[in-house]
Parts: structure tokens; C-alpha cells; sequence
């Protein structure tokens, strides 16, 4: 059980900074994944930026992730197979749901990031984080669109996630970070002591004080 997220994030520093990642980039799912992130990346020196994805609900139970969108060169659609199969639905059916989403991360990467332009990818080691896994399809494509990008390595840490899907990332990243694996997993937020919802404002004041903090280091 966890105090908050950004004690979770610090017990994750601890362990990733004992791993020495070459050339660092933290790269935070807003808005849960951010004040986790951030511990972590004062604790290795590292630019912390956001991985913008969003959750493709289901028609009519919004909360249960057919898939989920990337943005931006390397845009990555990722489906749980499982789901769709279920319902006799098809990619396809989703195509209008994906535009509007990938018009919610536009909108949310101007709120968040003004005109700040995107950390570069290539060449670090790239290291996502969030304040859990649930059903993994919002990790995945990350993951997936990251490689396109070519980071040194690709990294993840969560705090908590089921047995069976952290197993599952095992596959999918070169290093993963993890705290707490139960197999009996009920929510995220049942191993957190305060799991309030973490408000657009809360996002840009932490990546401000962590972009202050970072020109301060390079004066």
C-alpha cells in the first residue's frame, strides 16, 4: 500500500536509479503518471516530458478499453483483441472514435505544454511511467510507438499492476520497474492510501517547477 503517488514514485527512483540508464528521458502518462514520474526523474537528472495517449472506450461502457491511440509521427493504434471479440466489433468501428481522441491529445498538449516542443527520443533511454496498469492497453502503445522513435532502450515503471499483465510487459520493454504485482488485483487505487484525481493545473504547475528546476541546473 502506498501513501500517494509521489511516494510510489520515489521508492521507484530508488530502484531505477541503482540501474544507471544512459542518456535518461522520463517520460510521464498525464495525468496519474505524473507526479510519479517526477521523483524519479529529479533523482536521475533527467528531462521529464508526457506521453500523450488516450483510452478508446467501448460503445456504451466508455471505462472498458477496447484499445488505446498515440500520437504524433509514429501514431500507434493499439486494440485488445479479446474485447473486440466479445462484441463482433472490428478496428474499423472505431475510426471516428480514434480521430476524436487524437483531437483530445492535441488539445491536451497545448494545456500542457504550450509551445514547449517534444524531448527527443532517439538516442536515450526512454523511460515511461504511470501510476498503474490495469487493463495494459494504454502501456502498449506507448511502448510499441516508442520503438519507433529510437531510444537507446525502452523502460517502464509502475507502481502496481496484475501479475499476469506485468509478466506480459516483461516482453514488451527492455528494462521494467515495478513495486507490487498481486494476482489478485481488484483497481489501481486500492493500493494507494489517497488516490485523489490529479487536476490539468496540478500537471502544469509540477512540469514547470521541474522545468525551472532543470534550467536552473544547466545555468
Amino acid at each position: 500500500m502506498f501513501e500517494n503517488r509521489t511516494e510510489a514514485g520515489r521508492q521507484l527512483a530508488e530502484k531505477i536509479a541503482e540501474a544507471g540508464p544512459e542518456n535518461p528521458l522520463v517520460l510521464a502518462l498525464p495525468r496519474g503518471g505524473v507526479p510519479v514520474a517526477l521523483p524519479i526523474a529529479r533523482a536521475l537528472g533527467a528531462p521529464l516530458d508526457l506521453a500523450f495517449v488516450r483510452k478508446i472506450g467501448m460503445p456504451g461502457n466508455p471505462e472498458l478499453a477496447a484499445g488505446a491511440v498515440v500520437d504524433g509521427n509514429a501514431r500507434e493504434i493499439v486494440f485488445n483483441d479479446d474485447v473486440l471479440a466479445m462484441t463482433g466489433l472490428t478496428p474499423a468501428d472505431f475510426a471516428p472514435e480514434v480521430e476524436r481522441k487524437l483531437a483530445e491529445i492535441a488539445a491536451r498538449r497545448a494545456l500542457y505544454l504550450g509551445e514547449r516542443p517534444p524531448q527527443k527520443i532517439a538516442g536515450r533511454t526512454a523511460i515511461v511511467v504511470d501510476d498503474g496498469i490495469a487493463t495494459g492497453a494504454t502501456i502498449r502503445a506507448v511502448l510499441r510507438a516508442l520503438r519507433k522513435r529510437g531510444p537507446i532502450e525502452t523502460w517502464l515503471a509502475v507502481p502496481v499492476g496484475p501479475q499476469e499483465m506485468i509478466w506480459q510487459m516483461r516482453g514488451m520493454t527492455d528494462r521494467l520497474f515495478f513495486l507490487e504485482a498481486p494476482r489478485d488485483f481488484r483497481a489501481v487505487s486500492a493500493h494507494y492510501r489517497q488516490f485523489d484525481q490529479v487536476e490539468d493545473d496540478e500537471v502544469v504547475q509540477m512540469l514547470r517547477t521541474t522545468w525551472a528546476e532543470q534550467d536552473a541546473r544547466k545555468a
